[in-house]
């Protein structure tokens, strides 16, 4: 007789970066000691992270061209999306999440994203009361003043006669 058996779902690997899941639900469950749970969506987390983030010095917008767009859209509108460019994944205790920012010239870039490391991190732990597992960040592009349009500094009048 044979002492293999088939793994459960209990014990097969999961590729999650966070404790547990993510929730069917998009939300994860924080217990406490008084009767009850307080359930977090992961767009709060998000928003939280958003947040956090567009206040270091250095990060000009968050995410990358097609969200920045969109993100430009909704401004136009009166809404904003603070959690444009933030992705995350929200387990039971734990957190982790992925950012795309653009950068200020001539700033550091490594250190304009460890800054928005910690700041996220503190933001999520002290707001969310979620541990952080993971921050993940992505340049995307880098902002020089003044080269914000697509203008080369000639009058258009004068290049069409």
């Amino acid at each position: 007789m044979s002492n293999t058996a088939a793994p459960t779902p209990a014990t097969l690997t999961s590729s999650s970066r966070v404790d547990g899941a993510a929730r069917v639900d998009g939300a994860s469950t924080v217990s406490s000691d008084a009767a009850g749970t307080t359930r977090i969506a992961d767009g709060v987390v998000a928003k939280v992270a958003g947040i956090a983030a567009r206040q270091v010095p250095g990060v000009h917008s968050i995410g990358g061209g097609a969200s920045r767009a969109v993100g430009a859209l909704r401004t136009a509108v009166g809404q904003q999306d603070h959690g444009q460019g933030v992705k995350v994944e929200v387990g039971e205790t734990q957190a982790a999440a992925d950012l795309s920012l653009v950068v200020d010239y001539p700033l550091s870039v490594q250190q304009v994203a460890d800054d928005v490391r910690q700041a996220v991190a503190d933001a999520i732990t002290q707001l969310v009361g979620l541990e952080v597992v993971e921050i993940n960040i992505e340049v995307s592009d880098i902002f020089i003043a003044g080269q914000d349009d697509d203008s080369d500094g000639t009058n258009d009048s004068q290049r069409v006669q």
